[in-house]
């Protein structure tokens, strides 16, 4: 009973790190920077659901669409209006780093100073009995979470490996310089990788903001989360970086099985660390590109 609750709340856990982590592997592949921003455009789509549904009355699905388009215009914005004017003047990666963490800590403050440090619920969905599953509990919603992952990472899978826009991503992860020289356009191909990429984080802040409450700065808790299960598994490797974030669940969930729950944190910075010093292509990347894995 107890080992199947820990492999449920396990994948629950992983699912949501996926899809933050396959959104920023996404970018990363095909950028080559570290886009932490990311994460400001996950907790950007909770609070815009909040306030088009909770506070405008707006129809739930209507409002959870917007939001998921207007995060994935927060991205490419962020592309079009920062990164590649920076790119255009040949700014090294640590300057675009540094300024992906400026807009992080940007958006964070300026959604505390927009709608408080309160806690945010969006209430949508109201608190269920959990049902059984395999021996273990679950709740409508987090059967949700997992299901909505698989499904998002399987369409992203098909987007990857069966269109002509997945191959361009791919040929410019795998050799910018050579896709160039083929006629693939790079900054069309980074443009469609943010928005995609902030597409899925628009979809893990709805989901995240349905489970739990909305706090200004959870986009940096999430995208550390996110960026170790990437580095976990391979950041140059899409598929590899949603295996890294199932395993981040595991290791997080089972450790605190014999460990006090506060040192769950301690366990994803211990690995990203262990991960970084010793294996920084990941246990399933590669060193170049995502296009094999």
């Amino acid at each position: 009973m107890v080992m199947s609750q820990l492999v449920m709340n396990s994948l629950i856990a992983g699912s949501i790190y996926a899809l933050v982590a396959c959104g920023f592997s996404l970018i990363y592949t095909t950028n080559r920077f570290m886009h932490f921003a990311h994460g400001t455009t996950i907790v950007a789509a909770g609070y815009l659901l909040y306030q088009l549904f909770q506070v405008l009355g707006i129809p739930f699905f209507a409002a959870s669409f917007v939001s998921i388009c207007l995060a994935g215009m927060l991205g490419l914005s962020t592309y079009y209006y920062l990164y590649l004017p920076l790119q255009k003047r040949k700014a090294s990666n640590i300057v675009l780093l540094i300024a992906s963490i400026g807009v992080l800590i940007f958006i964070e403050n300026l959604i505390q100073l927009i709608f408080g440090a309160s806690v945010k619920s969006i209430g949508y969905i109201k608190i269920a009995r959990g049902m059984d599953l395999l021996g273990a509990v679950i709740t409508p919603l987090q059967l949700t979470i997992i299901l909505s992952s698989i499904i998002l990472l399987g369409v992203l899978s098909f987007l990857m490996y069966k269109t002509i826009l997945g191959r361009n991503m791919r040929a410019v992860a795998d050799n910018p310089e050579l896709s160039s020289i083929i006629g693939i356009d790079h900054v069309k191909v980074s443009k469609y990788s943010f928005l995609i990429g902030s597409y899925l984080a628009g979809i893990a802040g709805i989901l995240i903001g349905l489970e739990q409450n909305l706090e200004p700065t959870m986009g940096t808790s999430l995208m550390i989360k996110g960026f170790t299960g990437a580095v976990i598994g391979g950041v140059g490797s899409v598929p590899a970086a949603a295996l890294g974030s199932y395993l981040l669940g595991f290791a997080e969930n089972f450790g605190i099985w014999y460990l006090p729950s506060g040192y769950k944190d301690a366990i994803a910075f211990i690995l990203l660390f262990l991960f970084l010093l010793f294996r920084p292509s990941g246990m399933f990347g590669r060193e170049k590109g995502a296009s094999h894995d």
